[in-house]
């Protein structure tokens, strides 16, 4: 079972915190959540205090009233509003897509709170193709009747988003991470009042750049884990992002669109090499 906190605003945010060691935070993608980072708890709870967070209307957290409240600046609070709430000063973040533009938006709010971080398949330009995909699904009950249909008709739906040669577990494990088994279908884990914040947020124009945003993590030890066949984070953008910080572990995961697992070799390699660098 997780356990809670309540956030100054009152909704109560469901968290797992297990390990010993660096504390490691683990923040999700726009509609994921704490499940996403189960393989990372299990390979480096050894070596780390590894703490997953379900953001406000994902998982077994609260949704939130009002869907104006589903924004990066307000979700970077409640990631430090679950620090304060375990006496933790200082932690790294392993940011999932939108959890990587949490951690470079608290690398300026809070930047003395951020020890390190890990950014899996996410960068200061967000490719308008991947942004497409996502507004595209966003907020709409999926169509699988159980897990089972869904791990047989996955592959297909995803390989055109970069996913090649995923085992049939690791489909399942996805699915149940994000659906829900009901006697009507799979439903979502997470509030489908995300949609309306996006768009709300989409209405205002292209995301902006935000490469000070990521300068600032410097000279904390920095990863960047990439899916080869991403869309939302271009190699371009990579490279750009290597060469402004030559410091920076990187590895590219073949067979991933947005997102890699983390539990692929690759993956864990990094994760592991970064460990040793602040822990």
């Amino acid at each position: 079972m997780n356990d809670l906190f309540t956030s100054d605003d009152g909704l109560r945010l469901a968290f797992d915190d297990r390990g010993r060691g660096h504390p490691l935070l683990c923040l999700a993608g726009l509609t994921r959540n704490m499940a996403d980072f189960a393989s990372v708890a299990a390979d480096f709870a050894g070596r780390a205090r590894i703490i997953r967070l379900d953001s406000r209307g994902r998982g077994a957290s609260d949704p939130d009233p009002d869907p104006g409240h589903y924004t990066i600046a307000r979700e970077a609070q409640d990631a430090l509003a679950l620090l304060d709430h375990l006496g933790i000063e200082r932690a790294s973040i392993l940011g999932t897509s939108r959890g990587g533009l949490i951690a470079m938006a608290l690398a300026a709010m809070a930047p003395e709170r951020l020890a390190g971080v890990i950014l899996n398949d996410v960068g200061p330009v967000v490719e308008r193709a991947g942004l497409a995909e996502i507004t595209g699904y966003i907020g709409r009950r999926p169509t699988y009747a159980d897990y089972a249909e869904a791990v047989e008709r996955l592959p297909a739906v995803m390989a055109g988003s970069g996913f090649a040669n995923v085992p049939p577990a690791r489909w399942r494990a996805f699915a149940e991470a994000l659906y829900v088994e009901t006697p009507g279908g799979l439903d979502l884990r997470y509030d489908p009042a995300l949609r309306i914040a996006l768009q709300e947020q989409m209405s205002r124009g292209e995301l902006p750049e935000i490469w000070p945003l990521f300068e600032a993590l410097a000279p904390r030890p920095v990863a960047l884990i990439r899916g080869a066949g991403s869309n939302l984070l271009s190699a371009a953008t990579a490279a750009e992002m290597r060469r402004r910080m030559p410091g920076m572990l990187f590895a590219e995961v073949p067979d991933r669109g947005h997102v890699p697992f983390l539990d692929e070799p690759e993956a864990v390699a990094l994760i592991g090499a970064w460990l040793d660098l602040v822990a």
